[in-house]
């Protein structure tokens, strides 16, 4: 049974990771009071860097009994601790950020994060993943590469096109069957970037590779609504994904 923890009794903690052939890697960690064990969630940050909201997400995982942690994955490009403001020139240099990693680095970042969690006291159990609009792309290419045990997928864009670099030579979405785990994916409706026949595409794609799933489409919901004060929020949407993540994992608590 989940338990809730007080936002005050959350333990935060930052630790510098080593990626081969990188500048170190910084980790944020919030993890519940307490010695644990506790099932662990990986949180990939989306365009601006792991800024407050993502912060505010992994204390969300936190109060209900995980072990979150969310790498710095612009460790090559930005300062350790340095996020990217939700304006034009915010977007524009994470832009460039996105255009600058390749699936072998992503891939190496997110190895050296399992290889944190397998070495904690405070982690029990196989490791799981969730990712914002790029960060969901991210999740979506670490589960098709990467031992997680169950991966959610919010709004994650280029999945079924070669757009970005992250998603070359082929379509990540052509890489689904190196899935091993099981996938939730979360779009709005209203998503421009995504939207419902994007979603069929990647339903139907995960279907015929056999990969448990759900995917669920929230009506009239557009892209990056999880934000407060950001012109898409919705907080029934919001809700309503909060309950699904948790249906989703909750066989991941010891």
């Amino acid at each position: 049974m989940r338990h809730a923890h007080a936002v005050s009794d959350l333990r935060r903690e930052t630790t510098d990771l080593t990626v081969p052939d990188a500048p170190a890697m910084r980790l944020l960690s919030v993890a519940p009071s307490g010695a644990g064990p506790f099932p662990a969630v990986v949180v990939i940050h989306e365009l601006f860097g792991v800024n407050p909201d993502i912060e505010g997400v992994l204390a969300d995982f936190a109060s209900r009994g995980f072990v979150a942690v969310a790498p710095e994955i612009y460790h090559r490009g930005l300062e350790a601790g340095q996020w990217l403001e939700r304006d034009d020139a915010g977007r524009k240099a994470g832009f460039d950020q996105l255009n600058a990693l390749t699936r072998t680095n992503v891939i190496a970042d997110l190895q050296a994060t399992l290889d944190h969690l397998a070495q904690r006291t405070d982690v029990a159990g196989a490791p799981s993943i969730a990712g914002f609009s790029m960060g969901g792309h991210i999740a979506y290419l670490a589960a098709t590469a990467l031992p997680f045990a169950k991966t959610v997928v919010l709004y994650a864009g280029w999945l079924a096109g070669t757009d970005i670099p992250l998603s070359r030579p082929e379509p990540t979405l052509d890489l689904t069957p190196g899935i091993t785990g099981e996938l939730l994916m979360i779009v709005g409706g209203a998503d421009t970037l995504v939207g419902p026949e994007e979603a069929a595409t990647i339903d139907a794609a995960l279907a015929s590779s056999g990969v448990p799933h759900e995917v669920v489409v929230l009506p009239g919901v557009g892209h990056a609504f999880f934000w407060p004060e950001t012109p898409a929020y919705d907080a029934a949407a919001v809700a309503e994904s909060w309950r699904r993540i948790e249906g989703f994992l909750g066989e991941a608590l010891p």
